[in-house]
């Protein structure tokens, strides 16, 4: 409901004023009405909460004759501002001034406030309308009343009007219930262009303020959530954060009792023990919230108490960023898909699979021989996942002792063994925490170590080595591999359930001489990359094209960077690695001298055949098909040989034998996978397939193909 102030002065201009300095600061739900003396309706104020009253305007009147007792009385106090209080204390010392106001009590009343202020070094004659003739002075002194002054004066110091002092805002804010307008910064600001005497409640209370402000600063920085109540349970604070926590304005909390506000937070229990409350768990808005409570004593008397929120979730992000800080900028991904050089359809195809597994969350099993870029695929994959801003964290099991490992993984509690850090340490798990732990030769794993990787992506939670806490952790696992995990899980080295959680998107990578069109592109890039110019003969180009490259990209790497410490501008034959010329040998391999040329591959251009036609070997039907069937299956390809592998048997055989056969093997291959596959098959003419229980055989140049894969 709108309070009523009324406001009552000598003159309607002060009334005017001063209406308008409360409009400024309280006026925003407050009923103003004015009376003054001139104006002659100082005997008509109506009843009202609050009264206004100048000293003024009660000259000769009773003040129970003149105001109804329907409400508060406030006498107003005023002052000049700063600025003015400067240019008076500026004036030569012994300088005599007239002091003109508009009557006699209002000229008593300011040369009060200057004296208080300190003006002492001005002799000060007062001069009003209808006072006594002054002495003829050349300088006058005024608070806005410059009509009255003499007009023989020749220098007028106009202090402008006078302003309501903080003492009587503060009041008329208590009566009118608005004391919360006090904080808004334009009455700070107001308050601090006053002049204030020593012992003035400006002073108090703008160092009040200033306290207050720090106070406010410390509440708002802070990252929990914040709230404040006394000690009758009245809320008198509350941050932004808890605002935020709790979903709701400040004008629902302040002022109000927290028990019946805040009836989920104790409060209550915490000002009859006259204890703190650590820790307690409360649920709000659906989210789990951290609520700490601490009682205030002055004096051995309890004065209030503050409750601190905070979110889970926020102290995750928190515990997180902490992380990064701690652990550097060591833990991020380097690469991404675009680092990743390839225009093989096998790579092509193993590039848009990992992109489409970027977008989920399961566990990736990267499989494929030393050297085919199988950590360069996890970073990407991190790099172009919702993750990517998180950490991602790799590691070799094959690198670390299976002692050491278990405490890196894992982390462990100071004292949980001899020349354990103190404080303990975190381990990858925690490190990679919302982000990617991609874990290098997984086959290397100890079993032990393996029943403890299975617990962690069944239930998410680890528990630290010499700890008892349950830690949760988010984290997306890439595992990778160069061995054949099925052939190790039948040999009992690698457990058979762990593999499945593994492989939820397993991603296959072809190893470099089934990429014959990305050999020059990987090299050139290479080259290129070092800052050398030199160039292959159309021979030499011949050897490294046939290279088995059982190293794949690591080795062609390691060729090129033999080439360009050579520092030649042309290389021949004879220039190659001993260990590419040795195999081109046992291989009964000879460098064609008039082998063509090979233009430069370029992303612009398509790329060339599997097999290059420099090579001094017939193409036959079969090759052809193995280069198309490559492309067509891509990671589904062991899928195709297996089914070859299995009719070359003869024996006719279904989709659904099949698929459990392959399913014995740890070949990932669904009904609807080897019926696809059959259906290539029979459409390039490697098998036949009969319908019912004939099943399916295998022909001529499936056996070729076969033997080419194999």
């Amino acid at each position: 409901m709108e309070k009523h102030l009324a406001i009552a002065t000598w003159d309607a201009d002060s009334v005017e004023l001063y209406a308008q300095q409360v409009r400024n600061f309280l006026g925003e739900h407050i009923q103003i009405s004015t009376y003054s003396v001139q104006g002659g309706t100082i005997d008509q104020i109506a009843p009202a909460d609050v009264y206004l009253i100048s000293t003024c305007a009660l000259i000769g009147r009773e003040i129970s004759h003149t105001i109804p007792n329907s409400g508060a009385v406030v006498i107003t106090e005023v002052r000049i501002t700063r600025e003015s209080l400067h240019r008076l204390m500026a004036m030569p010392r012994g300088t005599n001034a007239l002091l003109v106001n508009i009557n006699q009590p209002m000229v008593t009343e300011t040369i009060a406030l200057l004296n208080q202020l300190g003006v002492g070094h001005i002799q000060l004659h007062p001069y009003y309308p209808g006072a006594s003739e002054p002495p003829h002075l050349s300088c006058a002194i005024t608070t806005g009343e410059r009509r009255y002054v003499p007009q023989w004066v020749e220098e007028i110091i106009d202090l402008g009007p006078r302003l309501l002092s903080a003492n009587t805002f503060i009041e008329l804010a208590f009566h009118l219930k608005c004391e919360h307008m006090l904080d808004r910064p334009d009455f700070r600001a107001y308050l601090s262009s006053l002049a204030e005497h020593a012992y003035s409640i400006e002073r108090m209370f703008h160092r009040s303020i200033q306290v207050e402000s720090i106070f406010d600063l410390f509440q708002q920085t802070l990252e929990a959530g914040v709230i404040g109540v006394d000690s009758d349970g009245t809320i008198f604070a509350c941050n932004s954060k808890a605002e935020a926590i709790l979903e709701v304005s400040p004008n629902d909390l302040l002022d109000r009792k927290a028990r019946k506000s805040l009836p989920f937070l104790p409060f209550e229990e915490c000002f009859e023990d006259r204890k703190a409350i650590r820790s307690r768990l409360v649920e709000i808005s659906g989210s789990p919230v951290n609520v700490s409570l601490q009682p205030v004593f002055r004096n051995g008397e309890l004065i209030g108490a503050f409750c601190i929120l905070q979110r889970f979730r926020d102290e995750e992000k928190r515990q997180q960023k902490i992380r990064r800080q701690i652990l550097g900028k060591g833990h991020s991904t380097k690469y991404t898909f675009d680092s990743i050089v390839g225009q093989s359809p096998a790579m092509v195809t193993a590039k848009a699979l990992a992109k489409k597994m970027a977008a989920s969350n399961a566990s990736v099993l990267i499989s494929g021989e030393s050297g085919t870029g199988k950590e360069l695929f996890a970073h990407a994959i991190h790099a172009a996942s919702a993750r990517s801003r998180e950490p991602f964290v790799a590691i070799n099991c094959a690198a670390i002792p299976d002692s050491l490992l278990e405490s890196q993984l894992f982390g462990y509690e100071e004292g949980a063994f001899t020349g354990a850090k103190k404080g303990g340490h975190i381990g990858f798990f925690e490190a990679a925490r919302s982000g990617t732990l991609f874990l290098d030769e997984i086959e290397a794993m100890s079993p032990l170590l393996q029943v403890k990787l299975l617990r962690v992506l069944q239930e998410k939670e680890i528990v630290r080595l010499g700890g008892v806490d349950v830690i949760y952790v988010n984290v997306r696992i890439i595992a990778a591999t160069n061995e054949d995990l099925p052939a190790i899980i039948r040999r009992g080295g690698f457990r058979k359930d762990l593999y499945y959680r593994l492989s939820v998107l397993p991603l296959s990578l072809p190893p470099l001489r089934e990429r014959g069109e990305d050999v020059r592109l990987l090299f050139e890039g290479v080259r290129d990359g070092l800052g050398k110019k030199f160039s292959l003969s159309p021979a030499a180009w011949q050897l490294l094209m046939t290279h088995p490259w059982e190293g794949n990209v690591r080795e062609l790497h390691n060729c090129v960077e033999y080439l360009a410490y050579l520092d030649k501008p042309s290389i021949e034959p004879e220039d190659l690695p001993a260990t590419i010329l040795a195999c081109a040998k046992e291989r009964g391999i000879s460098p064609d001298p008039d082998a063509p040329s090979i233009p430069p591959v370029s992303p612009d251009f398509p790329p060339v055949p599997s097999i290059s036609p420099v090579f001094p070997v017939a193409r036959t039907p079969a090759m052809d098909t193995v280069d198309w069937l490559k492309w067509k299956a891509g990671q589904s390809l062991p899928a195709y040989r297996f089914i070859l592998k299995r009719l070359e048997t003869g024996c006719s055989m279904g989709r659904k034998s099949l698929a459990a056969l392959a399913a014995l093997e740890g070949i990932p291959a669904t009904e609807q996978t080897i019926r696809t596959a059959l259906a290539h098959l029979e459409e390039r003419g490697m098998i036949e397939v009969r319908r019912g229980r004939a099943g399916s055989r295998l022909t001529p140049l499936g056996f070729e193909v076969l033997s080419l894969l194999q």
